[in-house]
């Protein structure tokens, strides 16, 4: 039996049906506590929205600095249109920002499995999703979204121009392309790289830290360049081909969506954020779900708790080391569905609908 000396786990529900499907997640630790003498400590806190209507800033520093004291971090979702009109710096999703920037989280694994339950909720023919299992690795601290100069300025003749610069470095590149390689060595051997080096200086140096990467120390994988136009393309034609894609922030932001969108069922999809390991072998980590706050149905009791509870799985294999309690926690997520249980979201002929606490209840009853 495992016994983990107080391993802290935060958790930040966030805005929308944030605080409802973290409920699930917080209820499946406290069985892990019961049932497997793990012995995590759960805290909780504001983030988001929320946040900035209790402390006007969308994160304050004492959650920051819990987040910098904790094994993984597991957030809900931020933002929504009651914050719309605020000023840029205190928006809701500056809250990520910041905490993807400060603990240094700069490898976003998103996932796109299409479950075999759910191969018909894809808008595309089943022959082409049925078994996609691809790993999306994307750079999240660099490129266009960090770079600078930014901003909005006045030019002549009273218009405007906004600046966003793109800028990467090769230890950049190399940190998050050593990520890829790792994860293809446990799955089918085979990268795809994206970029744009065609028409952006700053993706030739991506293409080139990519294969040096390669040549250097994954003689055993795959390595494939692809333009990130045409891996939008292939997504949608052939999306089996690939294994893991490695691109930077913003082409993986777009490209993530897209293949979660192939899958048909968002609500089922996690994320995690991770960082460098530091010489105790502890690195920082944040996990989350694909979708979004959803203001419209929070409060009702039927938003999906999967994704949430996958990304927990995913800090269980990825920061816990607990591999065995995440292989566990998504066989019990195949078996609810295989017994034809769905959240509003997922929902189909001829099965049963639940909500968000029966769905997490029966996930709950499937643990060994």
């Amino acid at each position: 039996m495992i016994k983990v000396k107080n391993r802290k786990i935060l958790l930040l529900p966030g805005d929308g049906v944030g605080p409802e499907v973290i409920n699930e997640v917080k209820k499946i630790i406290e069985w892990l506590n019961k049932k497997k003498s793990l012995d995590f400590k759960i805290d909780q806190d504001l983030v988001g929205g929320v946040s900035y209507d209790k402390h006007k800033k969308p994160i304050t520093d004492e959650v920051f600095y819990k987040a910098l004291e904790s094994e993984a971090v597991i957030l809900g979702a931020v933002g929504g249109p009651k914050w719309d009109k605020l000023e840029f710096s205190k928006k809701p999703e500056r809250a990520l920002l910041k905490l993807r920037k400060e603990l240094k989280l700069f490898a976003n694994l998103r996932p796109a499995i299409c479950f075999k339950q759910l191969v018909e909720a894809s808008s595309l023919k089943p022959e082409i999703v049925s078994g996609l299992d691809i790993m999306i690795v994307r750079e999240l601290t660099g490129g266009i979204y960090f770079g600078e100069p930014r901003g909005i300025k006045p030019i002549e003749n009273g218009g405007r121009k906004g600046i966003n610069t793109h800028v990467y470095t090769s230890s950049e590149i190399a940190r998050v392309a050593k990520v890829a390689f790792e994860l293809a060595q446990k799955r089918n051997k085979k990268v795809t790289s994206c970029d744009k080096s065609n028409v952006m200086e700053a993706g030739v140096l991506w293409r080139e830290e990519v294969q040096k990467v390669k040549d250097n120390d994954y003689a055993d994988v795959e390595l494939n360049h692809m333009l990130a136009d045409n891996c939008a393309m292939q997504l949608l034609r052939n999306p089996k081909q690939f294994d893991v894609i490695v691109t930077d922030n913003l082409f993986g932001d777009i490209l993530s969506d897209e293949a979660a969108m192939l899958t048909g069922s968002l609500g089922l999809l996690p994320s995690a954020s991770l960082g460098t390991k530091d010489k105790n072998g502890k690195m920082r980590s944040m996990y989350e779900p694909v979708h979004g706050s959803a203001p419209d149905i929070a409060g009702q009791g039927i938003a999906n708790p999967i994704a949430t509870i996958l990304s927990f799985s995913m800090a269980l294999r990825y920061s816990l080391d607990l591999e065995k309690e995440a292989d566990s926690l998504d066989q019990a997520v195949q078996k609810v569905l295989d017994d034809g249980l769905r959240t509003k979201d997922i929902l189909s002929k001829g099965k049963k609908e639940v909500s968000t606490t029966q769905m997490g209840d029966a996930i709950i009853s499937k643990l060994k």
